[in-house]
Order: C-alpha cells, then sequence, then structure tokens
C-alpha cells in the first residue's frame, strides 16, 4: 500500500514512508522509535491507511536502522541525532501532507521518542498541527524542550503504567503543566502495560489489549479532530 517517498526539508530533502487510503484523507505524520524507520512503523502508516489516513514517517535517521536486539546502539542514534535537522524534517513532513491532502491541518502521532518529537512538533507548528498523540513519550535532549504555551492541538496522551522511561509520576506532572496552561488534553493511563507496548514485534513488552485500545482511542481522537 505504502512507498519510500522524497519530501521538501527546508532546501535538502528528507525520505519517508508514505501510505494513502483511496480517495485521500486527513494527514497523520507517524514519528519512529529509537530503532529508526523500521517495519512496525512502516505497518503502522499502512494501519492508518486502511483506517482513512493519509500517513507518513519521515526518516528522521535518514536511512540508519538499528535491530531491535540492540537498545544501546539505538540510544546512541537517538541522542546523536541533530535537532535543528529533525525540527526541518518534521516541519517539511507537516507541509508535505497539507501539499498531498489539501488540507489546512494534519495530525501527529509517535512512539517513545517519537512521542516526544510530536509534542516538539506541535510546538514548533501550532499553524498546521491540529491533533497530538504521544505514546509513552520522552524528551531525552537538553535542546528540545518544548514551549508549551505554543501549542494549539489537541493532546491524547497514552501512559503505561511500568515504564521506566516516561514514568507515571512524569506524566501527571506534563498533564498538571499542560492543564495549568489551558490546553486541550487527556491522558490515559495503561496501569499493567509496560514502555513500547504498541510494537508487535516487542512481544517482551507487547500488550495486544493495550494496542487494541490505543488503537481505538487514537483512531477516533483523530477523526474528531481531523475530519
Amino acid at each position: 500500500m505504502g512507498e519510500m517517498i522524497e519530501f521538501p526539508s527546508n532546501g535538502s530533502t528528507c525520505g519517508g514512508y508514505l501510505a494513502t487510503p483511496e480517495g485521500g484523507g486527513p494527514g497523520v505524520i507517524v514519528l519512529q522509535e529509537w530503532w529508526g524507520l523500521v517495519d512496525q512503523i512502516t505497518r503502522t502508516c499502512d494501519r492508518f491507511a486502511d483506517a482513512g489516513f493519509t500517513a507518513l514517517a519521515p526518516d528522521l535517521y535518514h536511512g540508519t536502522q538499528v535491530p531491535l536486539t540492540e537498545p544501546d546502539e539505538a540510544g546512541k542514534q537517538m541522542m546523536a541525532m541533530r535537532m535543528d535537522t529533525a525540527a526541518k524534517d518534521l516541519s517539511g513532513a507537516v507541509d508535505e501532507l497539507l501539499r498531498r491532502t489539501g488540507r489546512p491541518s494534519v495530525g501527529v502521532v509517535g512512539f517513545c521518542m517519537g512521542g516526544g518529537l510530536a509534542l516538539v512538533l506541535a510546538t514548533q507548528r501550532p499553524d498546521a498541527v491540529h491533533a497530538v498523540v504521544p505514546a509513552y513519550g520522552l524528551i531525552p535532549w537538553p535542546d528540545a524542550a518544548p514551549d508549551y504555551s505554543k501549542l494549539e492541538g489537541a493532546v491524547l496522551a497514552h501512559v503505561a503504567g511500568r515504564d521506566g522511561f516516561f514514568t507515571p509520576d512524569a506524566a501527571h506532572a506534563l498533564e498538571a503543566q499542560l492543564r495549568d496552561l489551558g490546553k486541550d488534553v487527556e491522558f490515559v493511563h495503561y496501569d499493567s502495560a509496560d514502555h513500547a507496548f504498541f510494537n508487535e514485534d516487542r512481544p517482551e513488552v507487547y500488550d495486544a489489549a493495550a494496542a487494541s485500545e490505543l488503537w481505538d482511542r487514537t483512531t477516533t481522537f483523530l477523526r474528531e479532530r481531523l475530519g
């Protein structure tokens, strides 16, 4: 269903995986975990297309993929990612979806580091990002702290109760911060689930019931916010 494409990225280009439903549909950016643009992310784009969304996953590592058996290397790749380049790629993905869909807004869904980047992008492109779905999202880069006062899109956050990276306490603190700013937010907690519970290629953490609930809530939310 999908294909690899190249799109403009502030004077350069970025690759990405694009999945388009028959007849078109609202645009959704899908942001990778720290493994890179792996098969699980492209399959997720295909699932979004099946659900009626035009889904684009930018390749933020520009061709590098890390095996799921090498988390230390994945962590190195994540921390080595240049935030100025990533910001250009993310904004370029927004513009590409606006162009392809002919709509004035997009949604963004991200997992792990992609969840953190979803929030970052929403504060950098409040003109276009109207729906934000971070799943167990974390922001480990010191120079990437979002200015949440600029956030305009509604937020649906998925929180894993057994997450040692983005803990429930951290989630409660972020929710309180966003509510104090008057933002439209909902945080859903999956008490028995672990970090990365949506990734079916990682059986040690995958939780089918929680993943199904995340998917249903996310697609419903995106349809409500994007039309």
